[in-house]
């Protein structure tokens, strides 16, 4: 039996802040993140608020499952997230025809809240566009695009 520690290869520790996809794919949404926080504060709202709000739109009804899908979250995340929204009285949570099923639908005053919400989107989204070239912009989203590929969806 080996009782020695766990010697690390610190060659290769060395190069993760510098090369691990994950490190910086995580740090940049954080970043951005605090942007659309930030522009959104005024409406009583995160990003992950919004984003669960926009997508509910949509959809106009979607059950808890295929928006979990969608937004590549557990199905646990996303109802404490929904209940929390529900709780604001923007979204309502109903059975669907199957009890199992639970259907998703904005209420008018979630609706009222996106209205409110979408121009302080729109000034964040040009805040962070401003950092970017039109072509770099573009080269961003496709490449971002190019990560769902990898959930095999």
């Amino acid at each position: 039996m080996n009782d020695r520690p766990f010697e690390p290869n610190f060659a290769v520790l060395n190069q993760v802040p510098t090369v691990c996809m994950g490190m910086h794919i995580r740090r940049a949404s954080r970043i951005i993140t605090q942007v659309y926080d930030a522009a959104l504060y005024p409406a009583g709202l995160a990003l992950n608020q919004f984003t669960l709000l926009v997508s509910i739109y949509l959809a106009e009804f979607i059950t808890i499952t295929r928006l979990a899908q969608e937004l590549f979250t557990d199905q646990t995340t996303l109802t404490r997230n929904l209940k929390v929204l529900e709780k604001r009285g923007w979204v309502a949570i109903e059975p669907g025809d199957d009890r199992r099923v639970r259907l998703v639908s904005l209420t008018a005053e979630g609706r009222t809240v996106l209205a409110q919400a979408l121009p302080l989107w729109q000034q964040a989204q040009t805040e962070v566009m401003q950092h970017f070239a039109s072509e770099q912009w573009q080269t961003l989203l496709s490449l971002l695009s190019e990560v769902r590929a990898m959930k095999g969806d």
